[in-house]
Order: structure tokens, then sequence, then C-alpha cells
């Protein structure tokens, strides 16, 4: 992994970032196979997310949004907490001429450290089976398998769960 560039910030999401992270969202889950083109409504919602998850970006040193995550410490849109103390991250995307560059891993470690200064005990989340380069980095940073929570949000659709204790 290369370290991060000077002047590469994890900030809030502010509304005007919206539609690149719509876009670098779809362009990266979609149009990578990650996800089915049915997925991509949910995807392209940034909006609907902003209301449930506190979204987070990192801009590059020249202010452009390179990588984004929502990150769930209330309510169920994380679909996989089972209690007040987990939180959850969804959607984490990083732009494909960013990536190798630990843009992935400073969004996590901002969402474990937000969740930590929230009172959350467990981040877990939700992640496909051929998304391997995020299991790397998961198992990484500590976060193990669940295999007793896996889930289906639809039929032909199955995700694994990881968590970290906090």
């Amino acid at each position: 992994m290369v370290p991060l560039a000077p002047g590469v910030t994890v900030q809030p999401a502010r509304p005007e970032d919206f539609d690149r992270i719509a876009e670098l969202t779809v362009g990266v889950y979609v149009d990578g196979g990650l996800a089915s083109p049915g997925y991509t409504a949910e995807l392209a919602d940034v909006a609907g997310r902003a209301t449930r998850s506190e979204l987070l970006v990192v801009r590059d040193a020249t202010g452009r949004v390179v990588g984004s995550v929502a990150l769930v410490l209330t309510g169920d849109f994380g679909e996989v907490t089972t209690s007040d103390d987990e939180a959850a991250f969804r959607m984490l995307v990083v732009d494909p001429a960013a990536q190798g560059r630990g843009i992935g891993q400073l969004l996590v470690s901002s969402c474990l450290d937000r969740a930590r200064a929230a009172g959350r005990r467990r981040m877990v989340l939700s992640t496909g089976p051929t998304m391997t380069a995020a299991h790397r980095l998961y198992e990484r940073l500590g976060f193990r398998r669940l295999p007793e929570r896996d889930w289906s949000p639809v039929p032909g659709v199955d995700l694994m769960v990881y968590a970290l204790d906090l």
C-alpha cells in the first residue's frame, strides 16, 4: 500500500458531494461487477442514505472526493446490527484511480473511531463474497467473520457478516 498523500482528509459529506458519491458508488459496485444492476437505485440514493447515516468522504489534496462510506450509529439502515451497542458501515467505496493508497483503511478507521466515541462496542458490516479486496482489508484491521449472521437481502444475494469488538 502506498502511503497517503499529503492533504488527504476525511470529512462529513456535503450535499454538493452527493452526485460524486453516487457516481463512485454505482461505478465501483455495479460497473465493477460487485453488485447487480437491480441495486443501482439504492446505491445512487445518496440523499436518502444521508438521512439514515453519517456520510463520510475522503478528499484528495485538490478537494476531489475519492472515497466515501455511510456510517450507521443508530437505527437499522445497517440492516445487520442487532443491538444499540453495535454500529455498522455500508457502501464503502474508493475511486479505482485511488485504490491501493490507504483510502479504504482511512475510511474504516474513521468509522471505528466515531463508533467508539459514540459508545458503541462492536462494528459490524455485510459484504458480498466477491469483494475479496475488502475482505483482506477487514481481516487486516482485525475484523472476524460471523457466519451465523450471514443473510440474504433478496433471493440470490448472499451477504457475509464481519465484526470487530471496539
